[in-house]
């Protein structure tokens, strides 16, 4: 099996690590092409018809779920401080994109081969001031240049096989993928936008225009149009994400980390419930209202000290 997360199935760690195995196969050593190598083969055996019934029912619809988890459990160990954990949750990743490409070489449409050469090919050409005579002087020119060449290599696709229905009238936009989770579409899209000079003078003006859309929510709250209200929500959580571009903060990282300072702050709600004898449910709204402001205060005030200590 390969990268399913559930709990029943989950593979337990290995006690012989990468480096342990490398010292008596000199063959391997901790060459990454020759682990690789043996990354596809393993998944090309899964797959195959003595293989394992699990991955060999899988499709690349079926993986989508697993594709997702992969990369936020990535991000999830990034910000963990834990290397191992880190190192790991890359590897389930890396093994999606083997995967995948194993299903595709097996319906005869490109092989993992394909892939790296394609990435490789494409990070040389888009660094003409890497690999060729081009020069840049800080990352905004570099930036400036990827764009352009991703243009022009997309135009030439067009001109190659013909544009699609949706992209008949070149823009701006184009290229951000539909199945990114709406927040990042939102961010793509502002970015893109931006690039052409649309743009906010300052952060001032887009926060007026989320106080302008909370506004207009605030009005169709007595109504009973849902999809107005719908509508509604959805300006204001794309006026916010605009905000987060403008600020250069990633606002999916940013809403993370607002989720876990919410769970952190209930828990604490439900251990101090916990420590009077009381369920959290049973206690008078009132009541949670206070738990929440202690345990918000409770978190600054360590904050505050850490701060008086260092003058």
């Amino acid at each position: 099996m390969a990268s399913r997360k559930k709990p029943s199935r989950k593979p337990l760690r290995s006690n012989t690590n990468s480096r342990q195995v490398s010292k008596g196969n000199g063959a391997l050593s901790n060459a990454p092409g020759a682990w690789f190598e043996k990354l596809v083969a393993l998944q090309a055996r899964l797959r195959a018809p003595d293989g394992c019934p699990w991955d060999r029912e899988q499709t690349h619809t079926t993986l989508r779920t697993y594709l997702i988890e992969e990369a936020y459990e990535v991000l999830d160990a990034l910000e963990s401080g834990d290397d191992e954990k880190f190192a790991e949750e890359m590897g389930d990743l890396l093994l999606q994109v083997v995967f995948h490409s194993q299903i595709a070489a097996e319906a005869g449409r490109f092989t993992v081969s394909d892939v790296i050469r394609g990435v490789h090919e494409k990070m040389v050409r888009r660094h003409p001031h890497v690999f060729g005579d081009q020069r840049a002087k800080d990352a905004d020119e570099v930036l400036k240049t990827w764009h352009q060449i991703k243009a022009q290599e997309r135009r030439g696709k067009a001109v190659e096989t013909g544009p699609s229905k949706d992209e008949a009238v070149e823009s701006a936009l184009d290229g951000v993928p539909r199945a990114l989770p709406a927040t990042l579409e939102a961010l793509q899209l502002t970015k893109k936008a931006a690039r052409t000079g649309f743009d906010w003078h300052d952060a001032a003006g887009i926060v007026e225009k989320i106080r302008e859309e909370a506004t207009e929510l605030q009005g169709e709250l007595g109504g009973k149009n849902q999809a107005k209200l719908e509508e509604e929500v959805g300006d204001l959580l794309f006026a916010a994400v605009n905000l987060a571009r403008f600020l250069k903060i990633d606002p999916e990282i940013a809403l993370k980390n607002a989720n876990k300072k919410f769970v952190r702050r209930f828990q604490q709600m439900e251990s101090a419930a916990d420590a009077g004898g009381r369920k959290f449910q049973d206690i008078p709204r009132e009541e949670k209202e206070s738990l929440w402001i202690t345990a918000k205060l409770g978190e600054r005030q360590p904050a505050a000290r850490k701060v008086g200590r260092s003058r």
